[in-house]
């Protein structure tokens, strides 16, 4: 994404450190509010954090933490609308302001980043920027839903698209240093339409649309297992290594949360004697193995592998690599194993305390990271917004 924008000229840089530290502040009280609905009983803080943890990690940190990094790439200044709002919209949600203006930011959010990818195609048409796109747009239409009413997991396979496709198009751009293989790109064509077409479906038929969508991550999975880079990097050494070794098991978890949705929502209904499941699943275990193995294993497996990558570009600062980060990575990947297999055995104390150390994971990645590029923010970057 960042050689579309390469040539062209430097401009003012708008607030992104304030931007920046907005989303990590939605990320503790998403994670917070987690905590929260697995039972631990502390304070609340802050008082939604418990009711809207998805909609404040997925459109208040997540959505700040994108659109921000595409503010960053294209170099216009409307583009830092995005982060803005999603952020803006993330902190009423968690403090108890009007839900309905809160998803309203995150909706002007998703359209801003949508126009973003507007301007990112006409610089560059190719499979990645529109996969990239494509993710957006799937962005825009959940958050679009959600704000007419449509409860959350109604529309969550929306939100896993736009992180999926964001994702998986940035890999695919990557994968253009390897020789050329048209094979390989149907390949992808075909998984990627399988993931949309269940989008499509579920609204319809949650259950076959959710299964379909499932066939299509984990056809994605196998994609990025066999075809990605991460696959010949995780030789290497220093950061490239640590970039792949929390690559390559997101792709597993991305294939786990597929397989089980193939499972519960279509093999399962069918061998108890009857047809696909007519509902999508609204809450419970098999409903948390599913959405936190896509969104811890996959997601966060992938934002630990490129902060060192995003960080320095964003703030504009080096930021050095150190094996220390190996730490929050297997604890995280640890924790995301026993939090599944607790969902599995539909045990609720085992679920709470992998969530325990679900959370730990992510605060000392927040910790490490901080400690390598802290040191290189002056005070004056810092009130110059960076």
């Amino acid at each position: 994404m960042h050689n579309a924008s390469a040539a062209q000229p430097r401009t003012r840089k708008p607030a992104r450190f304030p931007l920046l530290a907005m989303g990590i502040f939605l990320l503790l009280a998403g994670i917070w509010g987690g905590l929260l609905r697995l039972g631990w009983t502390w304070p609340q803080i802050m008082p939604n954090v418990v009711a809207n943890h998805g909609a404040i990690m997925i459109g208040g940190f997540l959505g700040t933490l994108l659109t921000l990094e595409r503010a960053v790439a294209i170099r216009r200044w409307w583009c830092y609308l995005g982060p803005l709002a999603s952020g803006m919209g993330g902190i009423l949600l968690a403090s108890g302001g009007p839900v309905r203006l809160g998803a309203g930011l995150i909706v002007v959010s998703s359209i801003i980043m949508t126009a973003d990818f507007g301007v990112i195609l006409r610089r560059q048409v190719s499979i990645f920027t529109a996969t990239m796109a494509l993710g957006a747009a799937a962005w825009l239409v959940g958050n679009a839903l959600w704000f007419s009413g449509w409860g959350i997991s109604d529309i969550v396979l929306w939100w896993m698209a736009f992180l999926i496709l964001t994702i998986v198009g940035e890999r695919l751009e990557l994968s253009r240093l390897m020789p050329p293989a048209p094979l390989r790109h149907r390949m992808f064509v075909v998984a990627a339409a399988m993931l949309v077409a269940g989008l499509l479906l579920a609204l319809i038929a949650p259950g076959a649309g959710g299964a379909l969508a499932g066939l299509g991550m984990v056809a994605l999975a196998v994609w990025l297992a066999v075809y990605d880079v991460a696959r010949h990097t995780i030789r290497s050494h220093g950061l490239t290594r640590f970039v792949a070794a929390c690559l390559l098991p997101g792709y597993f978890w991305l294939a786990t949360g597929g397989v089980m949705a193939c499972w519960w929502l279509w093999l399962q209904p069918v061998l108890d004697g009857g047809g696909l499941a007519g509902t999508a699943l609204y809450a419970g275990f098999h409903y948390d193995a599913i959405l936190h193995a896509i969104f811890l294993g996959f997601v966060f497996g992938m934002i630990f592998g490129h902060a060192p990558i995003i960080f320095p570009a964003v703030l504009g600062v080096r930021m050095r690599f150190s094996r220390i980060a190996y730490v929050p990575l297997i604890l995280l990947e640890f924790s995301v194993f026993w939090r599944v297999l607790a969902d599995i055995a539909q045990s609720w104390p085992q679920r709470k305390w992998a969530g325990l150390l679900n959370a730990a994971a992510i605060v000392l990645f927040l910790i490490n990271t901080g400690r390598l590029s802290l040191p290189a923010l002056s005070v004056r970057k810092i009130l110059r917004g960076v």
